[in-house]
């Protein structure tokens, strides 16, 4: 057989270790970090799509203590890829600082001295919350592709569920960004009497069709990993699973949530190995940065979640059997704050003011900032010097109403 040149050949080994999990998602057994875990349900669970979970577990993360009224809790609410480990630092059950590190503690815009911090893992979700690798205990196996397709309303109707279990009647603020921001949207739409304020930033009250365009091919790309077996991959052999799919779904999100002008700036045409720079697969350093994210999502995340989920965002409108987003948006009747990242492309300032302008023209009240910024999407998670203020008013607001 004559040898073939090692330029002419895509060695995915370069790209991505082989000690990559068939699945990151926590499994009993695992440490169980900081989590905390509470049956929710007390009859079937019915999601929208017509599924139902005999047993819902949340799994959720607390910081300060709740206070003898419980007028002090602030419900924090992540995005596609987060989960309960919003604060903290990497340990054993959590291969991730926490995602909003620098605005959940003493002292902080979410002061853990005043305020009771709870962040749940979604329904649906991979970190401990009932989800598609999830045991079903009607069949003792994994969901996998049997796990419902679940909603933003459906996730914000388990934490209304957890909020009864820990003896919350009403959150002094619900807060979130990107998908974490619809949920709190949908919090003053589902449950306004419980609670007082709704922080929804960097998200949107419908998907646009370029951003379920992009969604669409980021699916796309796990469930065209043969490894994906249609959703049955979890009793593959450790390194077996669809972790090329959901690696390559997270880079084509990576792109999404930063900009041009960081990327620029960042990598422009450095190469990664100089010695290989003229070969076919020889790589870019910002070839390198995306799979290195690509491997990073793969640790701790599962590919039937990230479908799950994805879709959910897709199916999010706040006006769906509703009369509309104008209408529901108009009778949002408890403090809001929106803010906007000057160069998100994935969710541009337009949105944002659209749900501002909305409310205020249905009498409600509605701050709405945008920070100039050229960090993209990314930056509801990385400008905290910009959304620390805005989010300690809102709640200095809210404590007084």
């Amino acid at each position: 057989m004559t040898e073939r040149p090692n330029n002419l050949h895509f060695d995915s080994a370069e790209r991505y270790p082989r000690d990559l999990p068939t699945t990151g998602a926590w499994m009993p057994g695992d440490h169980l970090g900081e989590r905390k875990f509470v049956k929710v349900n007390d009859r079937p669970f019915v999601v929208e799509s017509g599924g139902v979970l005999d047993e819902v577990v949340i799994a959720y993360e607390s910081w300060g203590e709740l206070n003898a009224d419980a007028s002090n809790a602030v419900l924090v609410c992540h995005a596609l890829t987060g989960d309960s480990h919003a604060a903290g630092d990497i340990e054993p059950g959590h291969v991730a600082d926490g995602w909003w590190n620098a605005l959940i503690g003493p002292g902080k815009a979410l002061d853990s001295n005043q305020f009771f911090v709870v962040c749940a893992n979604v329904l649906g979700g991979c970190q401990g919350s009932t989800g598609p690798s999830s045991i079903n205990p009607g069949t003792g196996t994994q969901y996998g592709p049997t796990f419902p397709q679940v909603t933003i309303r459906d996730i914000v109707r388990s934490q209304k569920l957890l909020s009864d279990k820990l003896g919350i009647d009403q959150w002094l603020s619900v807060v979130g960004g990107s998908m974490g921001g619809m949920q709190a949207l949908e919090w003053g739409v589902m449950y306004p009497k419980r609670v007082r304020s709704i922080m929804p930033i960097a998200s949107i009250a419908a998907a646009s069709a370029m951003q379920i365009a992009w969604s669409a091919v980021e699916r796309l790309a796990i469930v065209n990993d043969p490894a994906w077996h249609d959703g049955w991959f979890y009793d593959a052999s450790e390194t077996e699973g669809p972790w090329r799919g959901l690696a390559l779904a997270r880079q084509i999100s990576q792109i999404t949530y930063r900009t041009t002008h960081v990327f620029d700036e960042r990598f422009g045409r450095e190469v990664h190995d100089p010695r290989r720079e003229l070969e076919q697969w020889g790589r870019f350093e910002i070839e390198s940065y995306l799979d290195h994210h690509g491997q990073k999502l793969v640790r701790r995340f599962d590919a039937n979640s990230f479908l799950v989920l994805s879709k959910a965002m897709d199916l999010h409108d706040v006006g769906r059997g509703r009369g509309g987003i104008a209408k529901v948006l108009g009778d949002i009747s408890v403090p809001v704050l929106t803010a906007s990242v000057s160069s998100d492309i994935l969710y541009p300032p337009y949105q944002q003011a659209e749900i501002h302008d909305m409310i205020l023209k249905g009498g409600g009240e509605c701050h709405y900032e945008v920070v100039n910024s050229p960090q993209g999407h990314d930056g509801f998670l990385l400008e905290s010097e910009f959304l620390s203020p805005l989010i300690a008013a809102t709640l200095s607001r809210a404590k007084r109403t």
